[in-house]
């Protein structure tokens, strides 16, 4: 096997911020027209690595950052977020969205659901979601996991019906969130950062007027293990280097992989490089550190995936084209 196959994902860090760099600048001078960037920081390596970015394009002082955590976000992703925002040295706020959440019925409508499933769940339990079934050769499918006060943790497999109302509610989250940007973009005259990766964006992991909704998106051409190397060559902190992926949206921590990737980042990196070069499932196999049947399920969910989250790349269906504006 080749150098570079060896570490296909390899890459000039200088040269891939030089050109994130000017291609900011030039989408804000020549298409979007606005002053600056709003980014929203999570705490995790995508949104430090983006606020970073445009810091080296425009400067700290027309970057503007948000933490918006809420009553299931980690204590840790605040902190976090705190630690980048200043060392980045730009003007930054922290809202708390819970209140919103609660007012619109988040909360109440993902715990109704969860008590269809568990009908003794309480909201001082903590929850999550979890893929199971299809590593074992079976049909996808979720599970519930909770646990109680004294530490118990159960699982169930969720109903389509719970499962969907649970999702739906937990939506509500990124939307909130996204409307936030935008009201501080407005206020600004800037244009809103989206901060989703190669894998995220390719296998449709955001919400669609969401986190999926933006003005630029920075670093959705990078996979997440060179969105990594970036963040160590821009000597962000080590906590954000070296932090394990999480959704950080349910109240249980839970990584990206337990919740809708089939394997860690860094192996579903090799399977999305090797499928996108047309490796065979053996080649990525290989390549990955699994079986062949390993790499053939991924493959089959890598298309599974792009063919049902389609439509959240979509722009809205007209029912007669109109000339006049360009897209």
């Amino acid at each position: 096997m080749s150098s570079k196959m060896n570490n296909p994902l390899e890459i000039n860090e200088e040269k891939v911020i030089e050109r994130i760099s000017e291609s900011l600048k030039q989408a804000l001078q020549t298409r979007l027209r606005k002053r600056g960037l709003v980014v929203a920081i999570s705490g995790g390596v995508d949104s430090a690595v983006s606020a970073a970015l445009c810091v080296r394009a425009l400067g700290s002082k027309k970057v503007f950052g948000l933490l918006l955590p809420e009553q299931d976000s980690s204590s840790d992703s605040l902190s976090l977020g705190e630690m980048v925002a200043q060392q980045l040295g730009i003007e930054y706020i922290t809202q708390d969205i819970a209140p919103t959440l609660e007012a619109i019925g988040c909360y109440k409508w993902r715990d109704d659901a969860m008590r269809l499933t568990f009908p003794e769940y309480m909201p001082d339990w903590k929850s999550k979601l979890v893929i199971a079934g299809g590593k074992e050769g079976k049909i996808n499918y979720f599970q519930l996991v909770v646990q109680r006060p004294d530490g118990e943790v159960l699982r169930k497999r969720l109903g389509l019906k719970e499962y969907l109302q649970i999702v739906a509610a937990t939506n509500y989250k990124q939307r909130i969130r996204k409307t936030v940007e935008y009201f501080h973009a407005d206020r600004l005259n800037y244009a809103v950062v989206g901060t989703p990766n190669r894998l995220e964006y390719d296998q449709g992991f955001f919400v669609k007027n969401g986190d999926g909704s933006a003005d630029v998106k920075p670093i959705a051409h990078l996979y997440k293990t060179q969105v990594y190397a970036l963040a160590r060559y821009l000597g962000l902190p080590d906590e954000i280097c070296n932090a394990q992926p999480t959704t950080d949206t349910y109240s249980m921590a839970q990584g990206q992989d337990e919740f809708y990737f089939a394997l860690p980042y860094d192996k579903m990196d090799l399977a999305l490089w090797s499928h996108n070069h047309g490796l065979s499932a053996e080649e990525a196999a290989e390549l990955m550190g699994v079986d062949t049947e390993h790499a053939s399920f991924v493959y089959k969910d890598i298309e599974a995936k792009r063919s049902t989250t389609a439509y959240m790349h979509a722009r809205p269906i007209l029912v007669e084209e109109i000339a006049e504006i360009s897209h």
